[in-house]
């Protein structure tokens, strides 16, 4: 008996031990923690008894676990900053997707989007588009509490924002882990859709990876009317889960109660919900959230590489019989790539071990690390795998040893005589088409002059690789063979049409 006593004694005392040592962590560290460090903390002196409902499709434990956690945002724009007089930045971002509705210009509007508590001293995520240009940010929580909030960081790159009310004993979302996501699982969409209370949704996991278009007009023209590479990053976790306007950065939860994605977009041509929602996932989140509170922007590394789906089309095209992974196009030089040893024709096929079926695969992953940060790939060269591992390079570098290299755009003018710009997704939806860019202009007595194509022309791809930027139509007319190339093009008025030209 006194053996038990003595043994029961020690796990008692051993458990205020670990408890002590969280809390001593917590006292000393405080603000410089991770939130999944800070989450850890949490959920230790506040277990989770939340359970997967799967089997009896119950998912009322886990709304029970998440709804607490999840904030109605309210945003305030000026004249200024009012964006065509839009009542919601959701709306805004996404009006070439969902089309224009022609409201006309008013005077100081209002916005509504959703966010999601992740550390119970008041740090909310939610999506950039929702806070972005917001004279003033409210937080209304769902015991109705109204809080005035500051943004800590914005990125236009993943779709997130950061911002922060004051306070604490906030009540906490735990943080998932989406790479165990998988397809067909049950998920619930919390947020407040249309302005409402608190409204919880319930579907599938569809697909993951997924690029819709949607961030890519993040590139814009320089002043020369060339485009500036994009460095948007979409590998959204596709949900059939009712997702409509006002959900924009609410929680995508798994039965267990877990954050798995920050609700950021849906496929839609009327604004409102027709069947696939797209969110975030956690784990690129976790790595932008960090960086948003320590640094206050996102500090991103670069591989420093271009690269090109791979298909059975596009293999074909290049005259390769491998139709999976990522076709290196060309290698920045001074990027970590280069310094690695990868070359023009190597295909990407892994990154740390996991599979590339899709470019999101890679950006997704690399977008998870820092300037520094080692990612191992593995390759393809003469029908042999090799691996390496490659250091990432700071976008102020690659940006610098692109420049030194920028003579793409004016190769491109020199072959085609135009400049190009961004093609919007409204435009993209028009045609029906996923990739392209528009002629702003035709030099006289260029190629495209020569041809009588017009101004307003969509180059859609050249020698069968998709067109998405001015770079890309060098690439493409690069890997010309016998020096001809092919444009595949759409005339303003909607004609398909081909052309080709000898390249200088």
């Amino acid at each position: 008996m006194k053996k038990i006593g003595i043994t029961f004694l020690t796990a008692c005392l051993g458990g205020a031990v670990a408890i002590g040592a969280y809390k001593l962590v917590e006292i000393k560290q405080g603000d410089k923690l991770s939130f999944d460090e800070k989450q850890k903390v949490y959920f230790t002196n506040n277990p989770s008894t939340v359970i997967s409902s799967t089997g009896e499709l119950d998912f009322t434990q886990a709304a029970a676990a998440v709804t607490p956690g999840v904030v109605h945002i309210k945003t305030t724009y000026g004249t200024s900053s009012a964006k065509n007089g839009s009542s919601d930045p959701a709306q805004d971002m996404f009006e070439d997707f969902f089309g224009n509705r022609g409201r006309p210009q008013r005077g100081p509007s209002m916005g509504s989007g959703s966010g999601v508590l992740i550390s119970n001293d008041g740090y909310i995520v939610t999506n950039n588009h929702v806070v972005e240009n917001a004279d003033k940010i409210n937080v209304i929580l769902p015991d109705k509490r109204s809080i005035e909030a500051k943004v800590i960081g914005r990125d236009a790159n993943t779709d997130l924002a950061l911002i922060k009310i004051e306070g604490n004993n906030f009540p906490v979302v735990k943080l998932g882990n989406s790479d165990d996501v998988r397809v067909g699982e049950w998920v619930l969409a919390v947020g407040y859709p249309f302005a409402l209370n608190t409204t919880v949704t319930a579907g599938i996991v569809s697909a993951k990876g997924r690029s819709i278009g949607i961030l890519n007009n993040s590139e814009r023209p320089s002043p020369g009317g060339e485009l500036q590479p994009s460095t948007a990053i979409e590998s959204f976790i596709q949900t059939d889960a009712a997702i409509n306007r006002g959900n924009s950065g609410g929680a995508l939860v798994n039965t267990r109660g877990e954050l798995i994605g920050i609700n950021a977009a849906i496929a839609s041509q009327t604004g409102n919900y027709e069947g696939y929602g797209f969110a975030i996932p956690i784990n690129l989140a976790k790595k932008v959230l960090d960086d948003f509170k320590e640094f206050g922007s996102v500090k991103r590394g670069f591989i420093g590489v271009s690269f090109t789906d791979l298909d059975a089309e596009q293999a074909k095209q290049l005259g390769i019989n491998e139709i999976n992974g990522l076709y290196v196009n060309g290698v920045v030089p001074g990027g970590g790539a280069e310094a690695a040893g990868l070359k023009k024709g190597d295909i990407l096929t892994k990154v740390d071990g996991n599979r590339i079926a899709y470019s999101s695969d890679l950006q997704e992953r690399v977008g998870r690390l820092r300037p520094g940060d080692r990612v191992q790939l593995s390759y393809l060269r003469d029908g042999s795998t090799k691996n390496v591992n490659v250091t990432l390079k700071a976008e102020s570098s690659i940006r610098t040893a692109s420049n030194e290299n920028n003579g793409s755009a004016e190769a491109v003018k020199k072959n085609l005589g135009a400049n190009f710009s961004p093609l919007s997704q409204a435009q993209k939806l028009k045609y029906k088409i996923n990739s392209g860019v528009v002629v702003t202009s035709v030099q006289e007595g260029g190629f495209l002059d020569q041809l009588e194509v017009p101004a307003g022309t969509v180059i859609v791809s050249v020698n069968g690789q998709p067109i998405n930027k001015t770079t890309d139509i060098d690439v493409a007319i690069s890997s010309a063979k016998n020096n001809m190339a092919t444009i595949n093009a759409i005339t303003p008025e909607g004609y398909q049409m081909r052309y080709q030209f000898q390249v200088r």
